[in-house]
């Protein structure tokens, strides 16, 4: 067992509320809202992402992990929103609540350049209020590249300083190859984190589940980060 593993381990019985419940993973899903994603297709991503969160595998793996989940929209340099607070996963009528949530979100930003540097910074803010929570997931979804901030690079640092896993859902256009999810692979996950490419926002459903398993399947003590505390 390594060093990290047995730190992790420790830290995480430590946190463990008396009942055994403890948090096993936080997940930020932090969606694009810039000017490139119309009506029609912001109303694609929060249905796709509150039928995945209705799918009996996605409810099996949030509720095992002992999920905490949050929802952030994002757009420019200063436009980013903390649509649905932390959600404590444990029981199917919290998950039932959050997908109803999602279905019903409003839009938060319209019109807006594409930030992705200031939509990390902002929701890895967020993971400073669970910080009993084991594992540390931001689950970045987009149509498009930095075109505002210029500062990806930057804050994928930072958040790997602290931690943190970054997977990036890429929303990829007719005809455009795969140049949205070239760039979430080489700035947006980081190592050890991965990329699920939708072809289009009528694919984001099929895709965001797909991600959603991915993150959450894996036993908790296999994942390759841990939170700050550990470092």
């Amino acid at each position: 067992m390594t060093r990290a593993l047995f730190a992790a381990i420790c830290l995480f019985l430590a946190l463990a509320p008396r009942d055994g419940r403890a948090c096993g993973v936080a997940l930020v899903l932090a969606m694009d809202v810039s000017g490139s994603v119309d009506a029609e297709e912001y109303r694609l991503q929060i249905d796709g992402l509150a039928t995945a969160l209705r799918d009996p595998d996605v409810q099996h793996a949030l509720l095992k992990a002992r999920a905490a989940v949050s929802v952030v929209q994002w757009s420019g340099v200063e436009e980013q929103d903390l649509s649905i607070p932390w959600t404590r996963i444990e029981e199917a009528a919290e998950l039932a609540r959050l997908a109803e949530a999602v279905e019903s979100m409003r839009r938060a930003f319209r019109l807006g350049n594409t930030a992705v540097g200031a939509a990390i910074e902002f929701s890895t803010a967020q993971f400073d209020t669970v910080p009993d929570c084991l594992l540390w997931v931001m689950d970045v979804s987009g149509d498009g590249d930095e075109n505002e901030g210029h500062s990806v690079g930057t804050a994928r640092r930072a958040a790997m300083g602290r931690g943190i896993i970054i997977n990036g859902l890429a929303i990829e256009g007719l005809g455009t190859g795969r140049s949205i999810t070239n760039f979430y692979r080489n700035w947006v996950v980081t190592p050890g984190g991965f990329v699920e490419t939708a072809e289009n926002h009528r694919d984001f459903a099929r895709a965001i589940r797909l991600k959603l398993l991915r993150e959450l399947v894996a036993p908790i003590t296999s994942l390759p980060h841990t939170p700050s505390a550990l470092n």
